[in-house]
């Protein structure tokens, strides 16, 4: 491919195996005279959870100090990188980025009506239901929520702690409140009727869901772990709590909800924050990347 289409650069995601791959990649074509850079992408889980493990290490500290260039979506994951890490090279933060135009609704009220009454508010989570998204706290949070004010939860995505979710809501007697939809294609017109955006989770190395859900002007109720914090402010956008301190995010949760011209304000914060992380703003960071990166080694040649 890369003689083919005269590739100039790789740039490749995740340290193991894509990063380890690009560098087989690279030195085999280098004994046919061609010589291309790598730029490896951290996202977080080839560093917090596979690349930790004692097997895995040493494969990824080769593939990142192997890498031209690195760059990590967050500064809480870069700062992880060179702790668990024997790491020689420099790593430049180029966040996650989304684009603001596809987040532009024209969706109407009647929509929103399918989904809840105009008295009740809707709060919303997307994840995979994995253990690390804390989809149970999710459901406490909501719980203490609709007790202070009408309310429905919208959970969006599938996996393995949606039954004890489910399980939970029962106990609670708040079935009738939350809607599982599973994997869905409408993320975005639930968003637009979204008041309130729950990411409790235990780690994330950016929250991009948080981000989505910004971009659609929804304020953020979050944990504080991880690149969060860096997408969330708190007190502006939303509110960030310590992982697990479900009553201190039902406490904000309910302060943002209780108030309209509040909520409006946050709503309005949330999205003028995701402006900065808008696909024209941080893929230029990509492309002078490349072009230092592709200087760089053009005079590693001469």
């Amino acid at each position: 491919m890369v003689k083919l289409h005269k590739i100039e650069i790789l740039h490749v995601h995740y340290a193991i195996p894509h990063a380890y791959a690009a560098f087989m990649a690279k030195k085999m074509l280098e004994q046919e005279g061609i010589y291309i850079p790598v730029v490896t992408t951290l996202h977080g889980t080839d560093i917090t959870l596979v690349g930790s493990h004692p097997f895995y290490k040493p494969a990824v500290s080769f593939s990142i100090n192997m890498s031209d260039a690195v760059t990590s979506v967050s500064e809480s994951l870069k700062e992880d990188t060179f702790r668990l890490f024997d790491i020689k090279k420099d790593i430049n933060v180029i966040t996650n980025f989304i684009d603001i135009e596809k987040y532009k609704h024209s969706f109407t009220d009647c929509q929103r009506g399918m989904m809840a009454p105009d008295n009740e508010k809707i709060i919303t989570h997307i994840s995979n239901l994995r253990p690390v998204k804390r989809i149970l706290d999710v459901i406490k949070v909501f719980y203490n929520i609709q007790k202070e004010i009408p309310a429905k939860l919208m959970i969006i995505g599938d996996g393995p702690d949606k039954e004890d979710a489910e399980n939970l809501c029962e106990e609670l007697g708040i079935l009738e409140k939350v809607v599982f939809f599973g994997r869905s294609n409408e993320i975005d017109k639930i968003l637009c009727f979204s008041d309130l955006f729950l990411l409790p989770s235990e780690t994330e190395s950016f929250g991009l869901a948080a981000l989505e859900a910004m971009a659609s002007g929804v304020p953020v109720i979050s944990s504080n772990t991880g690149g969060i914090p860096e997408v969330n402010v708190h007190g502006v956008t939303g509110f960030l709590s310590d992982v697990g301190d479900v009553e201190d995010m039902s406490k904000n949760a309910v302060y943002i909800l209780s108030d309209e011209d509040r909520l409006k304000e946050f709503k309005q914060n949330a999205k003028e924050r995701s402006y900065k992380f808008d696909i024209h703003n941080i893929v230029p960071q990509y492309e002078k990347l490349y072009e230092e990166t592709l200087e760089k080694s053009l005079h590693l040649l001469q």
